[in-house]
């Protein structure tokens, strides 16, 4: 048997089975374009129908989609993020974002569409946080407490309740030890810096306290060091800045046992100096 004859008797063979995996309503139109073409190219060309069947939660498909643009580290969205969209473009913000009033209209008006994007771990559950601050931070405070709210968590406030001077290690100790002692899941400490009431906070056995000014620092205290105080400095961001830092530091924990691995060895570290 020749090369030739064998390839022959391969060809027909793979459109034999080609053929018979077409399905019933598109037969007629296979075989009319099988017959029109013969040897190797009919072999080549021949398009095969697929179906596809989706196992793809609806969540995930929906952060596949393309997005105009996305503004989901912001927790407000003002009319900046959203000039120069066209109509029935989509935004992408976070779950728990607000419209300035502004930029509402702007949204109706172009009928833009908002897409919410849900963080993967920790957003849903309801947290108490414990909160502190100091005299410089009592403003930011009160916002603090405010957007808690809004995002569903109860608070415990440890004060201070005025602008009166006083000394931040006092309310740093205070919103640490009742995390120490399970009396709050988390806790939040504002001062003029945030450095101060880290420190403080990080002398309290069980605390991990992290001083973040951005978005990107605050998830990588949570994801990688299993921080349970956050401190913020309100001389050093806006408010607006404090409510995404915040939101973002809520939405994520820990989960990769390398990252755990690590925060173990911290407590390791932390029980050889605890009589």
């Amino acid at each position: 048997m020749t090369d030739d004859t064998t390839r022959d008797r391969v060809r027909a063979l793979v459109r034999d089975v080609l053929a018979n995996a077409l399905p019933d309503e598109e037969e007629a139109a296979g075989s009319s374009s099988s017959a029109a073409t013969t040897g190797a190219a009919s072999a080549q060309s021949y398009s095969v129908p697929t179906r596809f069947i989706n196992t793809a939660p609806e969540e995930a498909q929906d952060s596949q989609k393309e997005f105009t643009r996305d503004e989901s580290s912001k927790m407000v969205i003002t009319e900046a993020d959203v000039r120069g969209l066209e109509e029935g473009s989509r935004l992408r913000i976070a779950e728990g974002a607000h419209l300035t009033p502004l930029a509402a209209d702007i949204v109706r008006e172009r009928r833009i569409e908002l897409v919410r994007r849900v963080p993967r771990r920790g957003s849903r559950e309801t947290k108490m946080v414990a909160v502190g601050a100091d005299h410089g931070g009592f403003k930011m405070k009160e916002g603090l407490k405010n957007f808690l709210t809004e995002l569903g968590h109860r608070v415990r406030d440890y004060g201070t309740n005025s602008e009166d001077a006083v000394d931040y290690p006092d309310f740093a100790h205070a919103v640490a030890r009742a995390v120490a002692d399970h009396h709050a899941d988390v806790g939040i400490i504002i001062d003029g810096a945030g450095v101060g009431s880290a420190m403080t906070a990080n002398k309290v056995p069980g605390v991990r306290a992290a001083a973040c000014y951005s978005v990107a620092v605050a998830k990588n205290s949570r994801e990688h060091n299993d921080a349970n105080v956050l401190t913020l400095g309100s001389k050093t961001i806006t408010s607006a800045e404090m409510r995404e830092i915040v939101h973002a530091w809520l939405s994520i924990e820990i989960s990769e046992e390398r990252h755990k691995k690590r925060v173990a060895k911290i407590k390791a570290i932390e029980r050889q100096y605890c009589s």
